[in-house]
């Protein structure tokens, strides 16, 4: 049974107009506001929960809050103050738009326009990431849309520090805490059962940012299958059901046929049961969705991560590129680690939005980031997401004259570099493909191709195994590979040689392909090369699905 909902309190400066909603810890009002006149919406704590540490906790939290409003799909916080009835308010920007979960309740979401908000998305979880703050609860529900009709991410950590339980003995926290609001100790977490990670369901949880780029895949999910990821259509979808599936990874196949399996395979990677086999940041993630985009021939949406670090830290490169219109606003983003994952609940009802809190252990703290994590063939679940086709469309990129490429397959990367002031666009080729690609040189050697002297036989790699992917019936399997030194027309080849005679062999374009074994569940194996120039990798890469 639901609460009443609070009573407004009486701000100056502001008229109450109505209510928006309602949560377990806050209530939600529209209010206007006199000068400059402009609807704002004021989320208001409820009496109840209020002591002397959650106050503090509020200020701080809303202080990190502020760092990130100047993002375009992050909710802008306009004010933190407290009532005169005592209760601390926070006055934000009012997004008349549906939520996701609205609007994915409606209709499901065309492939272009799912990669293009989960993009987005990911550009704002990654500036909080880069700030020290974990969502822990994203979910369609609280993605919110703007008055220009861009997603908007909202209650970024607001609940956790509304739910810090701090000792009294609690000494100061470390700079850099992520979430911290100034005070060590324990804390309670937001738990949306339906999207969370298995690691949430630990007695002790320690989430990291692989934890909300679980969440970012789960939402994205949702919105092109019009349901979450592991609900199955006509069982029973309980909260244990939910659970029990998470932990043992039984994505439901997305039953799209118009996505690619690329796309499949991405989300798939950000839904994985270990988090070691996910993608080590949502800039990570939001470049795969990109290189979706430029596979089906749509223009990439652009990754914004505004500058969160002081100018003075900043070393200056020259700029090694002609043209920097397009390129991505990035900045080096820290990683974070651990934080608490509550119980299993046993509540057994149809789970909905609702979050659910659990006491969890101490705050999480920013690490240093680690190197990308390659999926391999023995990390794949067999339950998994996938399309009933033989042969994958050679769907190539599109053309961008004005873009800072760099070719991976007809897969593009496109970098843009923020500075502080707005004065210049610093060091677009060097620093962008620096920043992004972790580890990348920031001068390239120039290569055979691009000089054009003769293409050597040492100059093509191998192609890398990214994935093997099996339909839950076994009659499907997806062969992905990377190629690790990507250049403007580069092709592949591949040949099946599990079927005891020589196959063709057969030219493709993408890096993906989708095959029929002989009888669902026969082990398929393939060989893969590059080809650059008319010439092919010395070495094939040699791909075999699980037994």
């Amino acid at each position: 049974m639901r609460r009443s909902p609070s009573q407004p309190p009486a701000i100056p400066g502001l008229r109450f107009e109505r209510q928006l909603g309602a949560g377990g810890f806050s209530d939600v009002f529209l209010y206007e506001q006199q000068l400059p006149r402009r609807q704002v919406a004021v989320k208001v704590l409820l009496a109840e929960h209020l002591s002397e540490q959650t106050r503090e906790a509020f200020v701080a939290e809303a202080n990190l809050m502020a760092q990130l409003s100047a993002h375009p799909y992050i909710v802008t916080i306009y004010t933190a103050d407290v009532a005169p009835d005592g209760r601390p308010y926070l006055a934000m920007e009012y997004c008349a738009g549906p939520s996701l979960a609205e609007q994915a309740k409606l209709r499901r979401f065309a492939v272009a326009d799912a990669l293009r908000t989960g993009v987005r998305l990911a550009s704002a979880v990654a500036t909080a990431h880069a700030a020290g703050i974990l969502h822990r609860d994203i979910k369609p529900a609280n993605v919110l849309t703007n008055a220009y009709g861009w997603p908007a991410l909202t209650d970024f950590g607001i609940s956790q520090a509304v739910e810090l339980e701090v000792p009294t003995n609690a000494g100061p926290g470390r700079p850099g805490d992520v979430g911290s609001t100034g005070a060590s100790g324990t804390q309670t977490v937001g738990l949306s059962i339906p999207w969370s990670p298995p690691e949430m369901f630990e007695d002790e949880p320690h989430p990291d940012v692989r934890s909300d780029v679980f969440s970012l895949a789960a939402t994205v999910y949702t919105l092109l299958a019009g349901r979450t990821p592991f609900e199955i259509p006509g069982q029973s979808n309980g909260a244990a059901d939910l659970i029990s599936r998470i932990e043992r990874g039984t994505i439901t196949p997305l039953g799209r046929d118009d996505a690619p399996a690329s796309l499949v395979a991405t989300l798939q990677k950000g839904l994985a049961k270990d988090r070691a086999n996910r993608f080590e940041s949502a800039v990570d993630f939001a470049r795969a969705l990109q290189r979706v985009e430029m596979e089906l021939a749509y223009a990439p949406t652009p990754i914004d991560i505004p500058n969160l670090v002081q100018p003075q830290s900043q070393t200056p490169r020259p700029d090694t590129s002609s043209s920097a219109s397009d390129e991505t606003r990035v900045r080096q983003v820290p990683t974070v680690e651990a934080q608490p994952r509550p119980g299993v609940p046993s509540v057994q009802p149809p789970v909905g939005d609702e979050t659910v809190v659990r006491s969890a252990g101490p705050l999480v703290q920013p690490i240093q980031p680690s190197a990308p994590i390659t999926v391999g063939a023995a990390s794949a679940p067999s339950e998994t997401i996938r399309r009933d086709r033989l042969e994958t469309a050679a769907a190539g990129p599109a053309e961008d004259p004005d873009a800072d490429t760099d070719g991976r397959g007809g897969r593009r990367r496109l970098t843009r570099l923020l500075v502080v002031g707005g004065v210049a666009v610093l060091a677009v080729g060097g620093i962008a493909a620096g920043i992004i690609w972790q580890g990348a040189a920031a001068d390239p050697k120039p290569t055979a191709a691009a000089t054009g002297a003769p293409i050597q036989l040492s100059d093509v790699p191998s192609p890398k195994p990214f994935g093997v992917n099996i339909s839950e019936d076994g009659s499907v399997v997806t062969f992905i590979w990377d190629n690790p030194d990507p250049q403007d027309g580069d092709s592949y080849i591949y040949q099946v040689t599990s079927s005891g005679k020589n196959s063709p062999k057969v030219p493709t374009s993408t890096y993906a392909v989708d095959l029929k074994p002989s009888a669902p569940g026969a082990q398929l194996c393939i060989e893969v090369v590059i080809v650059r120039g008319g010439v092919t990798s010395p070495d094939p890469l040699e791909m075999c699905s699980q037994q």
